[in-house]
């Protein structure tokens, strides 16, 4: 009797009621990150959608721009379009609807969608179109990501990976944003080996949530999760809290000379109070992060500026 106890609570466990709806989204379009993360959330008896933008578009942050409203054209990522032939490794191609399922053989199960726009426009098309039509409600679940590349640090509120998640998550839906190294680029096969790791990692990070959520929201009203994965990321990598922290890996600015745009520095050694950031602890384990949706500050914050300017509120 004990033993079909225990056999009965794990096929309940297992079973479709313990599923969850999710939506996945990221700021590159179709990767092998994307495909890996959809496959190992299938297998785990969750239902998918996937909706990311046609064209890789990093760095674009909130940004809620359509590049199109009736075809895919060469518009403000014209030099990605036209050396694809249309969208990123070929999900769908020039000439094709400005949104819609994926053309590309092999990924036309309705599952796959793109958006010729930013991240968040790809994001709100799966909330609002792909999930009503599908579920006839909001996700469980939005996942951003996995992108190519970690988001550490201040460069966070720059990421279209943190952007989507961000979104997600003002409108109250539990967001994750997930992030891996670039050693997870493969853009011949789709199948780099650190993406079926990093994706089955996700899986285990979620169910431990499910674990501790048991009926409840998996996330706390007001928080959402920043993920980073290590650069040749195992599937012994350790867990670590982290927090966004001071610490900045990328140090950008903008040159001082042409050509105009992005430049670097090595940024100095971290300090001792540095070492929960996660800029820090992204780089030997899995850097798991708390963010705080939108600009609202803490209560404390709030009665700060309350008593700072009394005398001008009184007005």
């Amino acid at each position: 009797m004990k033993r079909l106890a225990i056999s009965a609570a794990l096929a309940l466990c297992a079973s479709p009621a313990f599923a969850l709806n999710i939506v996945l989204v990221n700021d590159d379009g179709l990767t092998s990150n994307t495909k890996a993360l959809y496959e190992e959330l299938k297998a785990a008896g969750h239902s998918v959608i996937v909706s990311v933008p046609c064209t890789g578009q990093s760095g674009r942050s909130a940004a809620i721009v359509m590049y199109s409203a009736t075809t895919v054209i060469p518009d403000n990522d014209k030099t990605q379009i036209e050396a694809e032939g249309g969208c990123h490794n070929g999900a769908a191609p020039t000439g094709a609807p400005a949104v819609g399922p994926f053309t590309k053989s092999g990924y036309t199960n309705g599952d796959y969608n793109y958006v010729h726009g930013t991240p968040v426009m790809a994001t709100m098309y799966g909330l609002d179109v792909l999930a009503t039509a599908r579920w006839g409600k909001a996700p469980d679940l939005v996942l951003s990501g996995p992108n190519e590349g970690q988001n550490v640090g201040k460069v966070v509120i720059n990421s279209g990976t943190i952007g989507n998640a961000q979104f997600a998550a003002g409108r109250g839906i539990p967001a994750i944003a997930l992030s891996a190294g670039t050693d997870t680029v493969d853009n011949t096969s789709l199948a780099a080996a650190g993406s079926k790791t990093v994706a089955q990692l996700s899986v285990k990070l979620i169910a431990a949530l499910q674990a501790k959520a048991g009926s409840s929201a998996l996330l706390p009203a007001g928080t959402a999760l920043n993920v980073n994965f290590p650069n040749g990321v195992s599937a012994s990598s350790p867990w670590s809290f982290s927090r966004i922290g001071t610490y900045d890996t990328y140090a950008l600015k903008f040159s001082s000379a042409a050509p105009w745009g992005l430049s670097g520095s090595l940024p100095p050694a971290a300090t001792a109070d540095q070492a929960e950031d996660e800029a820090v602890v992204y780089k030997t384990k899995i850097a798991v992060s708390a963010m705080q949706i939108g600009y609202e500050h803490r209560p404390a914050g709030q009665q700060w500026l309350r008593l700072r300017l009394r005398d001008l509120f009184a007005q």
